[in-house]
């Protein structure tokens, strides 16, 4: 297996790239879980900030923490989100039996 400039292996780059992944996704399940927002409605929060995304398009992204960043920032703009604390990430990581201490 080829090593990457990092010293991992395409393996472990992807399998690290999965676990971020599922970060994102419980990350944006959580935020609208708490303010009852389904993806009909986020849909329709991102349209009224001129960003056109069905629903089933969101929960396809969001079902595979898969979007690009100018995405992840404007679903938190209309969810109110107002921070991402670190040890959050931290928090998720461990409860998915990933220790980020190890990914570096």
């Amino acid at each position: 297996m080829q090593n990457h400039s990092d010293g991992l292996t395409a393996k472990q780059t992807n399998s690290a790239s999965a676990d971020w992944r599922q970060v994102v996704q419980r990350l944006l399940k959580a935020e609208m879980s708490k303010r009852g927002v389904k993806y009909q409605d986020l849909s329709e929060r991102l349209v009224s900030i001129g960003v056109n995304q069905s629903a089933d398009n969101l929960r396809n992204k969001v079902n595979k923490g898969i979007m690009g960043a100018d995405l992840l920032l404007q679903i938190m703009y209309v969810l109110n989100m107002r921070r991402i604390e670190r040890d959050e990430i931290v928090d998720m990581f461990s409860d998915m039996g990933q220790d980020l201490s190890q990914e570096r």
